[in-house]
């Protein structure tokens, strides 16, 4: 009788992790976007980080009035304003960081953040973590240390600015996962981009304004606006869809997705170390897919 159930749950699984790949193509999109109009354009950090979510926030509009306000209703507010402050200021420290380091260093730093979103499923979820997710978000961590090498002489201060968006983003991905048990992906990702945007209006006038009359930058701030609603509503449903211990690994694909980009649009290509981190990585993802795998014929 526990077949169906064992076959949905495999099925979630491969769900969950497909949405979490898909969200790291988005976001390989969105970081090599936002490196290239803040250092080849000269836009200032904030102000792309406010057009990229109110132009986000735009492109969901017409979903949202055609499904009516069914989805604004929450019983969980100050979770949702507490999980948008901490966006608020991950994104600002993290656009900050693209700004000034190589992309493919931002995120193998900003990476460290599943370490942290592991060890808060543990202790504030109350997720069974087994050997074998440990294992496989620890290889993806050192994967990580071994690409920054924060004991070398290059090592910049500049660098610790995506390391304090990895500790933020983390805390994001814990609450997400909260507010999937009560709410839907739709709803976690409007009131994401609803109530960040006043936020980022905020920092973004203090820091000199909003005007952009480049229209280059205006197309990219547009196609940053949809890549980053696609993004954080792959993220949410596939919070939805499994544990967040489990589709955290897959986050870690984000490094080879983003060096990819980085080297076509800028000639960014990193090496030493790095090729050995980032096979780290992409082994920590499969690793668990493998695991996860074993499992469930092991259950059947």
């Amino acid at each position: 009788m526990a077949q169906p159930d064992i076959t949905s749950k495999a099925s979630s699984s491969v769900e969950a992790a497909s949405l979490m790949v898909l969200a790291g193509i988005c976001f390989a999109g969105v970081n090599t976007l936002t490196q290239y109009v803040t250092m080849r354009l000269g836009l200032a950090s904030t102000t792309v980080a406010f057009w990229q979510y109110f132009a986000a926030l735009l492109f969901g509009v017409p979903w949202l009035v055609k499904n009516g306000l069914t989805h604004l209703r929450t019983a969980n507010l100050k979770l949702h304003l507490l999980r948008v402050a901490l966006a608020s200021v991950g994104v600002q420290f993290w656009i900050a960081g693209l700004a000034s380091v190589p992309i493919w260093q931002a995120i193998a730093l900003v990476m460290t953040s599943p370490f942290f979103v592991t060890l808060g499923a543990s202790l504030f979820l109350g997720e069974k973590i087994g050997a074998h997710r440990w294992l496989a978000t620890l290889l993806g961590f050192t994967g990580g240390m071994i690409i920054l090498a924060p004991w070398s002489d290059a090592f910049s201060l500049d660098a610790v600015l995506p390391v304090v968006a990895a500790v933020l983003w983390a805390g994001v991905s814990l609450i997400t996962k909260r507010l999937t048990v009560s709410e839907t992906p739709e709803s976690i990702t409007i009131y994401l981009l609803l109530l960040l945007t006043p936020i980022n209006a905020a920092l973004a006038f203090g820091d000199g304004g909003f005007l952009i009359t480049d229209e280059l930058a205006i197309m990219m701030i547009g196609i940053l606006g949809i890549l980053t609603m696609l993004a954080q509503f792959f993220i949410a449903k596939a919070y939805d869809r499994a544990d967040a211990s489990y589709i955290q690994p897959f986050d870690h694909l984000k490094l080879p997705l983003n060096i990819l980009a980085g080297w076509l649009v800028f000639g960014f290509l990193p090496t030493g170390n790095l090729w050995i981190g980032a096979v780290m990585i992409v082994a920590a993802s499969l690793y668990i897919v493998h695991r996860e795998s074993v499992s469930g014929k092991a259950r059947n």
